[in-house]
């Protein structure tokens, strides 16, 4: 079995408009929601293998706040422009690139394509919040054959909710 866990990237700062959109770093909302996220994650026992993620300034800023409270699981890190604004199809075609020594695969990057990925392996949800969590399970032991068919809803989270949904 394999478990995916998108995460958006959390709360961006637009305090510099002169910074390309891939330059924005994290607001202070961001840097509070992303370790909280992180945390919750952690109590649940829901632990990355390897964290993937976007190059931009925001998604890596988000990682490496998960990064920070994983350090004692020791997941492989990777940064790639693959992410960045992808389609749900490239975001696809990346995660089946994973290992298959791989079993929990937290990745991030940015709305639309997390939240169409989300639809098109079958959950419905409208949008995907800054700093949220959506994790499937997929019935097979390579990520080469993830798929709609073999996925299953797994978590749903983010930083305002008082009652995540985990199965």
């Amino acid at each position: 079995m394999k478990k995916l866990l998108i995460c958006r990237h959390a709360k961006s700062s637009w305090d510099h408009p002169l910074l390309t959109d891939q330059l924005r770093p994290l607001a202070e909302r961001g840097e509070r929601d992303a370790p909280l996220m992180a945390k919750r994650m952690l109590a649940n026992r829901v632990i990355p293998e390897k964290i993937l993620t976007s190059n931009a300034v925001r998604a890596v800023q988000t990682a490496e706040r998960y990064l920070e409270i994983f350090f004692k699981e020791d997941p492989e890190f990777e940064k790639t422009p693959d992410l960045y604004h992808a389609s749900p199809k490239a975001i696809l075609e990346k995660i089946r690139q994973t290992p298959d020594r791989i079993n929990s695969l937290f990745i991030f990057g940015h709305n639309p394509g997390f939240t169409d990925l989300i639809n098109y392996l079958g959950e419905n949800l409208d949008n995907l919040p800054t700093a949220a969590v959506f994790g499937f399970y997929f019935q097979t032991n390579h990520w080469m054959d993830i798929q709609p068919e073999n996925a299953s809803f797994w978590l749903y989270d983010f930083p305002k909710n008082k009652s995540p949904k985990i199965s």
